[in-house]
């Protein structure tokens, strides 16, 4: 069967046993505690970012587990919200590495719309307590969403910022796509290679070579 979009693609995975057996333990957990994303946000980054226009990757690890940042797209929170200091390093190096002023919101959705798929390898998580949903069954999801996109017939750009996401990008080994890899924009760890990276000029270079239109990483107020 060729998928031609990402609901054709989850409607797949959620016939497989170990989706509906993830599910149901979401589910469970959802009845007596309070989890996050939002049920209807969970699968944002794939309704934002059509599969047709998904031209760059940028692999998170886990939903964000404070009261209202979640929403389904990794690193993203809605505007109002207080912007993370990840985030807040993420704009930090795109006004270095573009000359773009950081956004007064973390709102990434227009990002998504151009075609930036913003993809947690966990798609939920417990109130205040980060990876408890680690071993649900996430992550062979996620594998099987980059499977797919390592074969896909457009070269992409997959960007893994720490450890977790350039062990999960292993998965990506075709040559057609660009890699690119940099330490995580925490604080812990922005200022041992993420700062001075320039993901974002080298992601659009790439699109360009490619003929593919660039992205334009300036957010909206």
């Amino acid at each position: 069967m060729k998928i031609t979009s990402w609901r054709e693609f989850i409607e797949n995975e959620a016939t497989k046993p170990y989706f509906k057996k993830l599910w149901q333990k979401v589910e469970r957990e959802r009845a007596s505690k309070e989890i996050f994303p939002a049920r209807e946000e969970i699968f944002s980054c794939f309704k934002k970012c059509p599969l047709e226009k998904t031209k760059v990757v940028i692999i998170g690890q886990d939903p964000y587990h404070g009261m209202g940042q979640a929403h389904g797209m990794s690193f993203s929170v809605k505007k109002g919200v207080r912007i993370p200091p990840s985030l807040q390093n993420i704009y930090k190096e795109l006004q270095s590495d573009l000359g773009i002023e950081p956004a007064d919101n973390g709102f990434l959705e227009s990002w998504a719309e151009q075609g930036v798929l913003l993809l947690n390898t966990s798609f939920s998580v417990e109130k205040g307590k980060p990876a408890s949903h680690a071993n649900f069954g996430w992550m062979e999801f996620s594998e099987h969403v980059l499977d797919f996109l390592n074969n896909y017939e457009r070269p992409l750009v997959f960007i893994l910022w720490g450890a977790h996401a350039q062990k999960v990008g292993t998965r990506i080994t075709n040559p057609k796509h660009l890699k690119l890899e940099s330490a995580h924009p925490s604080p812990f760890s922005a200022r041992r290679g993420f700062f001075g990276s320039k993901p974002f000029s080298k992601a659009n270079e790439f699109l360009q070579k490619n003929k593919i239109q660039e992205i334009d990483w300036k957010i909206p107020k």
